[in-house]
């Protein structure tokens, strides 16, 4: 039970560390901590929207993708039936977000 436990909790600490945002730029960065935290006070409240809304507009729309399709049937093998598939995907995309309040 301990090793399960143990395994369990290397797990989540993977998975926290793969899905944390921009942690990898983090730690790849050759500046040192202290001119980071210079920079990110010389910047603007802009730039800061600007970096949420780059990061999380393209999970929000993977995430709706994925929605759509657990709906859906099976994504078809034949090459055809795919473009017809993606198309109808993406049309429903563009219905739900069209559909959504502008915020």
């Amino acid at each position: 039970m301990f090793e399960v436990t143990l395994l369990f909790l290397v797990m989540l600490l993977i998975v926290a560390c793969a899905f944390f945002p921009l942690g990898h730029s983090t730690l790849s960065s050759p500046e040192s901590p202290q001119q980071s935290d210079v920079d990110s006070d010389s910047g603007s409240n802009l730039e800061l929207s600007v970096l949420e809304e780059s990061t999380l507009k393209p999970h929000f729309l993977r995430y709706l993708q994925s929605e759509i399709e657990s709906a859906l049937w099976p994504r078809p093998t034949d090459s055809i039936l795919q473009r017809h598939y993606d198309a109808l995907v993406c049309t429903e995309v563009e219905n739900r977000l069209a559909a959504m309040p502008d915020s």
